[in-house]
């Protein structure tokens, strides 16, 4: 496997109890840093890959590689190290009501010992990034479902991760929020070298952000489209939202993560 590949399936088959397979020889390779789109039907399986991949559900056969390590072949530790280095965002959000905003974006990097010090100003940052500084004392269920989303894509972003999946994130957005979050996604890619699989239903946000898909239909998996010429020049890309601009904050984060490192 080449060494600039994520995320590789060879001949992956996946079904749940003794059903029949959802997917079936499924074989791909995801270059670190890409884009997709994830699309198809409802129960063709996209959940299932998003999982597969994340390590919530073991194929039923075939072999799975992320970041080069065979992922049948690693212990429960190992598992959940190689989880440290990729996040998941929902389309249900996912947040914990008994904890606050701030806290809900804190949580992993708490789960990783960083101090609270860094912590605050960590969070801080990425709230204030994602437009919701002044909510970071709120309970979740105190916002709106737009609010509650860029909870969990900051609880994401926050650390690094090298592969961000996604569920439908903007299934219950407007599109304004949509195109907000998606901007999210592509200054996370371009600036922090995330691999982004970005699964929806929307043609219209498949059409204006024109990334490579990754189809899902009669339990296959193909590819439409260019990774090399996936960023579309259309005037909707070019919308940015009022804030503070995405690649300040993100080389801002990435030094004082660097700090952390050290």
């Amino acid at each position: 496997m080449d060494k600039d590949t994520a995320i590789s399936f060879t001949n992956v088959g996946a079904k749940y109890d003794h059903g029949r397979e959802v997917i079936s020889d499924v074989s791909f390779n995801i270059s670190k840093s890409s884009f997709y789109f994830l699309s198809g039907a409802s129960g063709a399986g996209k959940t299932t890959l998003l999982k597969l991949i994340y390590q919530l559900h073991k194929q039923s056969r075939g072999q799975i590689k992320l970041f080069g390590k065979t992922t049948t072949d690693l212990s429960r530790d190992e598992i959940t190290d190689l989880r440290r280095k990729m996040a998941i965002v929902f389309q249900e959000y996912s947040l914990l009501s008994h904890l606050s905003v701030f806290d809900n974006v804190a949580l992993p990097l708490r789960v990783r010992g960083i101090s609270e010090n860094k912590i605050k100003k960590l969070v801080g940052k990425t709230l204030d990034w994602v437009g919701l500084g002044r909510y970071a004392n709120s309970n979740p269920k105190a916002l709106s479902g737009g609010q509650q989303q860029r909870v969990s894509v900051a609880r994401a972003i926050i650390v690094q991760p090298e592969i961000l999946l996604a569920d439908e994130p903007t299934g219950n957005l407007d599109d304004e929020n949509a195109s907000r979050l998606m901007e999210l996604f592509i200054q996370m890619n371009k600036n922090f070298g995330t691999t982004i699989i970005l699964a929806t239903h929307s043609s219209k946000l498949m059409n204006i952000y024109k990334f490579p898909t990754i189809m899902v239909e009669d339990h296959k998996v193909s590819f439409i489209g260019n990774q090399k010429n996936s960023i579309s020049d259309s005037q909707e890309m070019k919308k940015t939202w009022k804030g503070p601009k995405p690649q300040n904050y993100f080389s801002e984060l990435s030094k004082q993560f660097d700090e952390i490192a050290q």
